[in-house]
């Protein structure tokens, strides 16, 4: 039992890719660095894609070294909001590097259903989707970075919490990324001198750049002197919509548990880009 909820969270860590997570602080956990499980996204409809997305991570040792490491996914996302993410991992019980393994999670918000497919043992482990809202085709709220304004009050009579003096959001200009446009933000953390032990003041610095056609980030890019720089984007932008069989079991896969205990939300409950 638990060898199966591991694997299915795993893949539904996967599918979340090809959602797009929600604006503003949304976009740091839902598409860049420690983006977590789906089923708390809301299903993105009349943005069809596909793409790859490359994660890149970087860090200099104190020597001048350099670690890098890339890893890529390929991605698919139809007009009615199915996803397609294909992960290839190490395989089980080998030693990292030595051989692979493909992964291939197809989340059908229509059918309510997620598909875990095995290439290898052309086997497919379904898990029910329960509750999500298929959202109005936006998917996404109007982007928001934390600024360093004072605080606001709502229409309630609260305030939000006072702006933190140690956090700057940026509004950057639109630009092209991977042949998208996109507009940016950049939030600057400055973690001052002695908080944390620390000799000197450091600075994290975190960009979140969101295509509006797309409903979803193409690019989120964060640098912290700590662990170095991770750039997770999505390249070989393809907006016309995908193969509908992407989407399907092929007919030759056997269906190996029954269908698992029905989960909440997914990415057709409650989050979007």
């Amino acid at each position: 039992m638990k060898k199966k909820l591991m694997i299915v969270g795993l893949c539904a860590a996967a599918t979340l890719l090809a959602q797009g997570p929600p604006p503003g602080r949304g976009a740091r956990r839902g598409f860049g660095p420690g983006a977590p499980q789906p089923g708390m996204g809301r299903t993105v409809t009349g943005a069809p894609y596909s793409g790859v997305e490359v994660v890149t991570t970087q860090r200099v040792m104190g020597n001048g070294n350099t670690i890098q490491r890339s890893t890529q996914t390929s991605v698919y996302r139809d007009s009615a909001g199915r996803t397609r993410v294909e992960q290839t991992l190490p395989a089980r019980g080998s030693a990292a590097g030595q051989s692979t393994r493909t992964v291939v999670t197809i989340h059908d918000p229509v059918a309510h259903v997620m598909h875990t497919l095995d290439p290898q043992a052309r086997t497919d482990r379904d898990v029910t989707i329960r509750g999500g809202g298929r959202g109005s085709g936006s998917g996404a709220r109007p982007f928001q970075g934390r600024g360093n304004a004072g605080s606001t009050s709502t229409a309630t009579g609260s305030s939000t919490r006072p702006a933190d003096p140690n956090t700057v959001t940026e509004n950057l200009a639109m630009q092209t990324i991977n042949g998208v446009q996109a507009t940016g933000t950049r939030v600057t953390r400055t973690i001052p001198a002695g908080k944390i032990g620390n000799a000197q003041a450091i600075q994290t610095v975190h960009e979140t750049w969101y295509s509006a056609d797309l409903k979803m980030p193409v690019m989120v890019k964060t640098s912290d002197p700590r662990t170095g720089t991770t750039t997770r984007q999505l390249t070989n932008i393809t907006r016309a919509e995908p193969d509908p069989a992407l989407f399907q079991v092929p007919a030759d896969y056997t269906v190996t548990s029954p269908r698992g205990r029905a989960m909440r939300g997914g990415p057709g409950g409650g989050q979007g880009r």
